[in-house]
């Protein structure tokens, strides 16, 4: 255990070391005394090791009068309190302080739980809840909530879940738009997002060139733009011979439909710096699709698309579309998620021994 430290509201905290996949009988006496065995169940239902789990407890009555179990992915600027127990406005405040000492700029709170007159009593307001979204698998808590400790935040769009393993750049360019009033949320669908992916897919990934293709086929008004430092294929690290081929053979087809249709595709790297003025833009509503690898976040090298579209200080903030749920991870993870700028300039180099950036720009107008 650490030394207890002095916060704003002078309740002091502990940050324990959580054992992964520990049921109720593993507990420490004073966690079972505040906590219920259903909280303590779900904790305990998955394995969290990749989120580094930790209580945040507060001490009291001869044991601890609150605690919170806190995760957060890896190179990520948030912490996620997944429940409070015992005297809950305690917790949360303990909580938010260890957040702003860890110079995090974001809590987030799953509502299995809160009531939202207790979230908001600590500070927190609530999420919109997602989309109804094209899979049965599990998506967490019907509510959230999030209080931000830097920056004033940023507007929150929509969230969607991907309903495959590879529809993920189809799904940010639809939250893009529907963020940009170029879409309407209710008609973001599976339907929808299989139907974009169709048209952008490089068979099953998408990638930059012909994403951006897609999206100007679909939305003739809107404006894109793609930077992609690199002339040769991409994403095909993991194929060889004809597998490659045929798919590279498309890519140089996206390149020619580009140019009819008037797509810049610059042969540059998109700065972060530059990334950030787009999606801060004042008065305009411009979104970045931006290639990352999920080594960082989820400890596999898989290339992914994200939708950035607001900046906090420190970090640029994510819609992600995919969500771990076997590492313990809701849509309270992948909303609103802010990225820290160094890690985010990292995991969104891709490649073997040259590394490349793709990106699309989206300005909805």
């Amino acid at each position: 255990m650490t030394t207890p430290h002095p916060v704003p509201s002078a309740v002091p905290y502990a940050v324990v070391p959580y054992a992964p996949g520990a049921g109720p009988s593993a507990w420490p006496d004073e966690l079972r005394r505040i906590a219920g065995p259903e909280v303590l169940e779900r904790w305990g239902a998955v394995d969290r090791t990749p989120h580094a789990p930790r209580l945040v407890t507060v001490p009291g009555g001869g044991g601890w009068a609150a605690a919170a179990l806190v995760t957060a992915r890896p190179g990520t600027a948030y912490a996620k309190i997944v429940d409070a127990v015992g005297d809950v406005p305690a917790a949360a405040r303990a909580v938010v302080a260890y957040a702003e000492e860890q110079r995090l700029v974001q809590v987030v709170w799953e509502g299995w739980t809160v009531s939202g007159e207790d979230a908001a009593a600590a500070g927190f307001a609530p999420l919109r809840p997602p989309l109804p979204g094209g899979t049965d698998e599990p998506a967490g808590p019907r509510t959230g909530y999030v209080r931000w400790t830097a920056g004033e935040g940023v507007a929150e769009p929509a969230y969607y879940r991907q309903s495959t393993h590879f529809s993920c750049g189809a799904v940010t360019a639809l939250l893009a738009q529907v963020r940009a009033g170029v879409v309407r949320p209710e008609s973001l669908d599976r339907e929808a997002e299989l139907t974009l992916w169709r048209d952008a897919t490089n068979f099953p990934a998408c990638e930059p060139v012909g994403l951006g293709v897609a999206v100007r086929r679909r939305w003739p008004s809107s404006s894109v733009e793609v930077f992609l430092d690199t002339e040769e294929p991409v994403l095909l690290d993991h194929l060889d011979g004809d597998e490659r081929e045929w798919r590279a053979v498309l890519q140089r087809a996206s390149r020619a439909d580009a140019d009819r249709l008037g797509v810049p595709v610059h042969g540059r790297r998109l700065s972060l710096a530059e990334l950030r003025e787009a999606v801060e833009a004042p008065g305009r509503c411009r979104h970045v699709l931006l290639l990352v690898s999920l080594a960082t976040m989820q400890g596999f090298d898989v290339p992914h698309w994200v939708l950035c579209h607001g900046t906090v200080p420190g970090a640029v903030v994510v819609e992600d579309p995919w969500f771990n749920t076997g590492a313990g991870e809701t849509w309270v993870d992948a909303h609103l998620l802010p990225v820290a700028d160094a890690s985010l300039d990292a995991m969104s180099l891709l490649g073997g021994e040259v590394r490349v950036r793709g990106a699309v720009l989206i300005d909805g107008g």
